[in-house]
């Protein structure tokens, strides 16, 4: 899995890129692509719709905001697209985006009231996805009367829903509504505390979770030739940023603090990035040979997290380098070690 980008050129959508980039991830092996969210971006169903048209299996999961929509009409969207697709899509719920943002939208609930919502919201979507009669809602946030939809989503009960974060509002809506813990790349221990923790949250409702974890990797022949890059890409970064800005989430907070403690944990996971940028995003990085990052990942698989959305610095080059040589090691790696937990039963 790694993020689609759409190149805008004075307002103008290059069709061109989101066909040949989509096209470039489904030839290299990627399951599924992310098509993100902010304030100013092209409407990612539109994008991931179009792409999906022009390839052939490859999967989209798509960043969603509740709020910016009635959860009534989304519900359709989701359904109308997972049924033209035949079930190539996953939803990322994305509550607790910067004040700034949701304020450009017109969205000016805090942080903490947003992830309500968004709880709110997921039960009247859910509710259109599964419900055979009109039905009425009235809550804090939302209202409907005789809310019902002709098209269901092509996957059954709906979608795969993934969200984000580690503010307490966040972890309770997610261990509530979500199907996918998706995290950024932590050290291993604390790793295992955070998916124990959030097994914990969602069991108290029935659920039992799966999880994701996004990691960028700087990867070459040798490994003292990966650091070398990784050290070079630091530094530019360092020129460019001058003083790293402060964390503005809960999430990047936690990657500062790993930062501060080392740039590198575990022999390979490296936070120099995430330490000169306030980790204001997908910052945490594995350094090293394809085999080295691949044996990284499959420790993680083991302590139970079974997708990954991984992307380099450099596209298409990283594109096609994770695709060829890292993608076959790791899905090798880790039908092994289910093979072994099987034969071990």
């Amino acid at each position: 899995m790694e993020g689609v980008a759409v190149h805008l050129i004075k307002g103008k959508i290059s069709r061109e890129f989101v066909i040949d980039f989509t096209r470039l991830h489904e030839q290299w092996g990627y399951d599924s692509v992310l098509v993100g969210y902010y304030a100013a971006a092209a409407e990612g169903f539109g994008i991931a719709l179009y792409a999906a048209t022009h390839t052939e299996r490859i999967k989209f999961l798509i960043a969603h905001r509740p709020g910016s929509v009635a959860p009534a009409l989304a519900a359709r969207q989701v359904a109308t697209f997972d049924q033209l697709t035949q079930g190539r899509m996953s939803l990322h719920i994305i509550a607790g985006t910067s004040d700034q943002d949701q304020a450009s939208e017109g969205d000016f609930l805090p942080k903490q009231d947003r992830y309500r919502r968004a709880g709110e919201y997921l039960d009247v979507m859910r509710r259109m996805w599964t419900s055979e009669v009109p039905f009425d809602h009235q809550g804090q946030f939302y209202r409907v009367e005789g809310a019902y939809s002709d098209v269901k989503p092509y996957q059954q009960p709906h979608p795969t829903l993934f969200f984000g974060g580690s503010s307490e509002g966040a972890l309770q809506m997610g261990a509530e509504h979500c199907d996918v813990f998706a995290i950024f790349g932590e050290p291993l221990s604390e790793t295992q505390d955070r998916l124990d923790d959030f097994r914990r949250r969602a069991a108290k409702f029935g659920r039992t979770p799966n999880f994701n974890m996004s990691l960028r990797t700087i990867m070459a022949p040798s490994e003292g030739e990966a650091w070398d890059k990784a050290h070079a890409l630091l530094a530019d970064i360092e020129r460019k940023t001058g003083t790293a800005p402060k964390p503005t989430n809960h999430s990047s907070e936690r990657l500062v603090g790993f930062a501060a403690r080392g740039d590198v944990h575990d022999e390979r996971l490296w936070m120099g990035i995430a330490r000169a940028t306030g980790a204001p995003g997908n910052t945490s990085c594995l350094v090293g040979t394809p085999e080295q990052i691949a044996a990284a990942v499959l420790q993680y698989y083991r302590l139970g997290i079974h997708s990954f959305l991984l992307r380099g610095f450099e596209n298409p080059q990283d594109t096609i380098a994770i695709g060829r040589d890292l993608i076959p090691l790791i899905k090798a790696g880790a039908e092994a070690i289910d093979r072994q937990a099987q034969a071990a039963e």
